[in-house]
């Protein structure tokens, strides 16, 4: 009979150990710094997290548990240096009061991991409010849709590098690419692009969601991260694959275009950039691809500059 009730407690006691075994929750390994802020609740420094002005479309998730935090329709520009956010996923976010007594902490409210605080009355969108998130606390989940349901168009403002850096950083647009256009040469090396000898402009791809960001907003922002005014150079970049071109892919384009520089010599500004249709779009050198996001940096010669 003593050693039934001992084989009996042990099967209990295994039991036990089994069943909350299964129901203990799965958490991602976190490294030191994660857990400086995830656990801890410390801050990264501003302007230094992947997700600050990350403009993809996807989903923003909880670095910890995986859980869906954010829609990126969500998300804008609070120049603050971190990701913000004027609504949630519903029931995604834990709201408490935070250890300093005057603002609001904000957690997921699956497994409380600290995201960061939420503010109101900034008057940044509609909302009025403000999540404002470490990047070190989440994830990205991109939405994979079909490149059909998205427009494409084609842009030339000098060093490529540049133009890239400013057209990622804007809601709506759905992917870049930077490579060459305008020329004679199939499959054109950049050294050979450099030597002026193949009539290619370093170009942009832009493939863009037209119910987010406009065909002529696009354009605004082309014209106004470069000097329009300057043939076959930008800054101390010199050559005609340099040169500012707007290479349209309809007549709409086209006529968008030629409106807005209308627009700009009315204003006093002197124009010099090239309306030609888009021929073949020649993909660059890896190396080229999202230059300043891999390597960090602004660009020297594509600053922005208020023009419309």
């Amino acid at each position: 009979m003593k050693q039934k009730t001992i084989v009996l407690a042990s099967l209990l006691i295994f039991t036990i150990m089994s069943t909350n075994s299964q129901n203990k929750p799965k958490y991602k390994a976190l490294t030191a710094e994660e857990e400086k802020v995830i656990v801890y609740k410390g801050t990264e420094r501003p302007f230094s997290g992947r997700y600050n002005e990350h403009t993809e479309s996807g989903t923003y998730n909880c670095k910890r548990c995986g859980a869906h935090l954010y829609k990126s329709d969500d998300k804008f520009d609070g120049h603050c240096g971190w990701p913000s956010f004027d609504d949630e996923i519903p029931g995604a976010i834990e709201r408490k009061l935070d250890a300093d007594g005057k603002r609001t902490e904000i957690l997921c409210a699956n497994c409380g991991a600290h995201l960061g605080h939420i503010f109101e009355g900034e008057k940044f969108t509609d909302k009025n409010i403000r999540h404002c998130v470490n990047s070190i606390s989440l994830n990205f989940e991109a939405v994979k849709l079909p490149v059909e349901n998205f427009d494409t168009t084609y842009f030339a403002s000098g060093c490529f590098w540049g133009t890239q850096y400013h057209f990622q950083k804007q809601k709506g647009v759905i992917s870049t690419k930077v490579g060459y256009m305008g020329g004679h040469r199939d499959n054109p090396t950049y050294e050979q692009v450099c030597t002026g000898q193949t009539a290619h402009a370093e170009t942009v791809k832009v493939i863009f969601d037209a119910n987010k960001i406009s065909y002529e907003e696009l354009t605004k922002i082309f014209f106004e991260t470069h000097d329009q005014s300057q043939l076959n150079r930008q800054g101390p970049d010199i050559g005609t694959q340099y040169r500012s071109a707007i290479f349209y892919t309809s007549e709409t384009e086209k006529e968008t275009a030629k409106k807005l520089i209308a627009e700009l010599q009315k204003n006093g500004f002197d124009v010099a950039t090239e309306l030609s249709p888009a021929t073949t779009f020649w993909k660059a050198e890896d190396y080229h691809q999202n230059y300043y996001k891999n390597k960090g940096g602004t660009p020297y010669c594509h600053i922005y500059q208020k023009k419309f």
